[in-house]
């Protein structure tokens, strides 16, 4: 998988849009919040990468 900071992912566990904010290749794990941003921030978790699924699709607009 070539995910990058940026990237717009989904989670294995839900239907929702994510943006990954960074990526632990050595401890597999990635920081996403929900995208579309909330006005006033998108709180960010740590996700495994496995439970990431990401499609090579670009950032939607906000």
């Amino acid at each position: 998988m070539r995910l990058h900071q940026g990237d717009c992912v989904h989670l294995r566990c839900d239907d929702g849009t994510y943006q990954v904010i960074a990526i632990d290749d050595r401890h597999d794990r990635c920081w996403v919040r929900s995208w579309p941003l909330q006005r006033h921030g998108s709180p960010v978790f740590e996700v495994s990468l496995g439970s990431v699924v990401f499609e090579g699709q670009p950032l939607p607009a906000a």
